[in-house]
């Protein structure tokens, strides 16, 4: 009886634990992606990421023991949020070109900031193979919404290539993006393809 009291007793501490230790965690994250946007990529160390986070080296390392470790957990946050935002456009009975074009347009506004952590990141995983798998995920997404519109895989890789150069160029001027032109350049490189579906896809045609 008096185990299962002191059990009781010691679950909502473990949860306590639990629940700082999750959000410690998601601080150094934001830290890093801060010091990736401030600094590059390459100005992500134990060190910067912890004077960053405010605490010390040593928690940075308890949470992320390598390099690659707190890299790869600060690209997959915002891969996640892309991939997130891409699955709600897929899901959604509107025009999914237009939610593209949208999400990339926003590269160059609010987003921007996350968007620049973003390609940072996906550029060092060039050059480290754990990056890889998360630097993709999001243009997996992209591929999704590809093959609503056509079987082609060319027109589908098109659509990809399409949508990372345009985040790119955006984030290269201080120009105001054109949502409608954004969206008139992701069509055009879908028609690249030679299988079109018949009728178009749900959410609009290209």
């Amino acid at each position: 009886m008096e185990h299962g009291v002191t059990r009781r007793k010691a679950e909502p501490v473990t949860d306590g634990r639990r629940a700082r230790g999750a959000r410690r965690r998601a601080e150094i994250i934001e830290a890093t992606l801060r010091v990736v946007q401030r600094d590059g990529a390459g100005g992500v160390t134990h060190r910067t990421v912890a004077r960053e986070a405010e605490v010390t080296t040593s928690l940075t390392a308890y949470y992320f023991a390598t390099l690659d470790d707190l890299l790869v957990a600060a690209l997959s946050t915002v891969a996640d949020e892309y991939t997130r935002r891409l699955h709600e456009i897929i899901e959604s009975d509107t025009d999914d070109l237009e939610g593209l074009a949208a999400l990339v347009a926003s590269a160059g506004g609010e987003g921007r900031r996350r968007a620049l952590a973003e390609r940072e990141l996906s550029t060092m995983a060039a050059r480290r193979p754990a990056l890889r798998p998360v630097a993709r995920r999001w243009r997996e997404a992209v591929a999704q919404i590809g093959e609503r519109h056509s079987t082609d895989p060319r027109a589908v890789d098109a659509l990809v290539a399409a949508t990372d150069g345009l985040c790119a160029d955006i984030l290269l001027t201080d120009a105001r993006p054109d949502v409608r032109r954004i969206r008139a350049v992701l069509a055009h490189s879908l028609r690249t393809g030679e299988d079109q579906r018949p009728g178009g896809p749900r959410g609009g045609k290209g």
